[in-house]
């Protein structure tokens, strides 16, 4: 387990002390895909250096399995970071070396025996898919296989914890698809913990199980993806899962307007075409902000029923009775808010 206490940092310029990081308190489980996920500045990339102390907090301290790195020489801290493997957004491959040496070079300077590094190397190649690539070049590879033969080279220390930095941002979606695929693939085959920094939630979606959320420094909501997803307690967190919301939607000249919150539902069944055939009740569609997460349905949804009370009625009795799905009427005062 990965124990985060009291984590501050600062930093201190020519003008003023900035605070990076403000009394920050995490915990991630053994062999989980934990996410941090905030926007720019929020302290991300300092949490993440703060981990492996690559950077020293002020205060704080961060526990790994019971050990304390902050309270350690520096020659048994070199040691615990051995743990902790990184791969980063621009992969930070040695362009000189082959794909093979790249992967050996880690174990090289842990003096491990060549042949022995060799074939640890070539097994990790093709843990990645990239058994073919290791005479190559990193400037032969595409961006997709850069981050695969970097994730290899991670890999190669027998690390217990992996943290990945921003380490999809320079990639396209469909090869971040892949790359996230891999590491879900990773974690369960060989039960490293993963962390993954972004500030992307279609990242912490595809594979994290819980995620904390990050704004100006600390630590807002921290919870399972999808427990923030169907009910985000925080404005941040409101702004991060659900960009598109449009609250300024302006409610239709007659008829009532209604929010559907989906609270993990099935995502696979069609609830406005079931409601028109069920009911005889047609709604309109103002607004949506929805996300399918492992065929689960979460976020929002606004609608105009009828003039007709009768019918809009029977919309409310109908959604009542649907599991997962909350139903509530936006008033007057909500608009524009």
């Amino acid at each position: 387990m990965i124990e985060i206490r009291g984590l501050t940092k600062k930093f201190t310029t020519a003008y003023d002390t900035f605070t990076a990081l403000s009394d920050v308190n995490l915990s991630i489980e053994d062999g989980e895909i934990f996410g941090i996920i905030g926007m720019s500045g929020a302290g991300k990339s300092t949490l993440v250096r703060c981990i492996n102390l690559l950077e020293k907090p002020d205060k704080g301290s961060i526990i790994i399995n019971g050990c304390d790195l902050t309270a350690l020489s520096e020659k048994k801290l070199r040691c615990q970071r051995r743990d902790i493997s990184m791969i980063f957004q621009q992969f930070n491959l040695l362009m000189q070396k082959t794909c093979l040496k790249n992967v050996c070079f880690p174990m090289e300077i842990a003096s491990v025996p060549r042949e022995k590094a060799k074939a640890r190397a070539m097994e990790l190649l093709e843990i990645v898919g990239l058994p073919d690539k290791a005479l190559a070049y990193p400037a032969q590879l595409s961006g997709g296989q850069k981050q695969r033969v970097a994730i290899a080279r991670a890999l190669a220390s027998n690390p217990k914890v992996l943290m990945c930095d921003e380490a999809t941002s320079a990639l396209d979606p469909r090869t971040t698809r892949s790359i996230l695929s891999l590491i879900a693939d990773i974690n369960k085959r060989l039960n490293i913990t993963v962390i993954i920094i972004t500030h992307e939630m279609a990242v912490i979606e595809a594979v994290c199980s819980r995620v904390a959320i990050l704004d100006k420094s600390r630590v807002v909501e921290c919870g399972k993806v999808e427990d923030i997803f169907a009910n985000p307690k925080t404005e941040a967190a409101r702004r991060l899962f659900y960009p598109d919301a449009q609250p300024e939607t302006q409610k239709p000249s007659s008829g009532t307007l209604v929010r559907l919150v989906f609270e993990g539902g099935t995502s696979y069944e069609p609830l406005i075409a079931s409601l028109a055939i069920d009911c005889g009740v047609k709604v309109n569609i103002l607004g949506a902000d929805t996300r399918n997460i492992n065929g689960k349905a979460f976020g929002t949804m606004l609608l105009g029923l009828p003039d007709n009370p009768v019918d809009a009625a029977k919309v409310f009795a109908y959604i009542k009775q649907r599991p997962h799905i909350r139903i509530e009427e936006v008033r007057d005062n909500e608009h524009g808010a």
